[in-house]
């Protein structure tokens, strides 16, 4: 059976050096020999992973959690949270000294300078301190803001804002979604769009972002460094990725 295989970056296709290991790029590569497809599925925006879509001459992604959707080059679904929403979201953040980066698939803008708490964040993913815009979403299109509070503050904001998720990537940040906004939910939008069926998709992931895709599709991988909760949603643990998990779970699931 021909297949749809759909990778996380970050702990999944990325070891903890924040490169991709030999033995994955052997395995996506043999996988699309084989005749199966190859995706990402992401919370980062598409400018962030460039150069992973390059070696892997990857077209398809899911990005931004399910809100920017892309096949074979073209983009095939977007969504975001309403500016009237966010706008409120962004008041009742400053009230609170607590900043915001707002995501396109171009660039980041921060809505205010010099937070150590961007700054931490984001190095963790090896980028710099974005150039500040507090109006930036009001004239250019935002497919993702991430806000920055740690965990005890993050119930403050649920409470505020049902109608948005905030999903924890760091324990400074969290990505904001549109409620039902998901990776899974990206996922779907392409099936519908190139007749996939849920049997054909393979899903590998290891965060909290990636709950969805490993629990709503029948074939999932979670990674042994994954989190705990991402494991309870996936029907196989692989290894660590530093110890070449993708490729072994890729061999037992016989996709190489």
């Amino acid at each position: 059976m021909k297949r749809l295989l759909f990778f996380d970056v970050d702990g999944t296709l990325y070891d903890s050096d924040k490169k991709l290991p030999n033995s994955a790029k052997e395995a996506i590569f043999k996988a699309r020999e084989k005749g199966h497809e190859i995706a990402i599925a992401t919370g980062r925006a598409p400018f962030m992973i460039k150069e992973v879509l390059e070696e892997l001459e990857i077209d398809t992604y899911v990005t931004f959690n399910g809100q920017y959707v892309v096949y074979k080059g073209e983009v095939i679904y977007t969504d975001q949270i309403p500016n009237e929403t966010l706008s409120a979201i962004l008041k009742f953040g400053s009230q609170r000294n607590h900043p915001f980066v707002f995501l396109n698939e171009k660039e980041m803008i921060a809505s205010a300078g010099d937070y150590e708490s961007i700054e931490r964040s984001l190095a963790t993913l090896y980028f710099p301190y974005p150039q500040v815009d507090a109006n930036y979403y009001l004239h250019t299109p935002v497919y993702q803001t991430l806000i920055f509070i740690n965990e005890q503050e993050q119930p403050i904001y649920e409470q505020q804002f049902p109608e948005v998720q905030f999903v924890r990537w760091h324990p400074q940040s969290c990505d904001m979604l549109p409620k039902g906004g998901s990776k899974a939910n990206g996922i779907k939008k392409l099936l519908e769009y190139t007749g996939y069926s849920d049997e054909q998709i393979v899903t590998f992931g290891d965060g909290l972002n990636d709950i969805e895709m490993l629990s709503e599709f029948p074939h999932s991988v979670a990674m042994g460094n994954g989190h705990k909760k991402a494991k309870e949603a996936a029907s196989m643990i692989t290894a660590h990725v530093d110890e070449d998990g993708l490729a072994l779970a890729m061999e037992k699931l016989k996709l190489i």
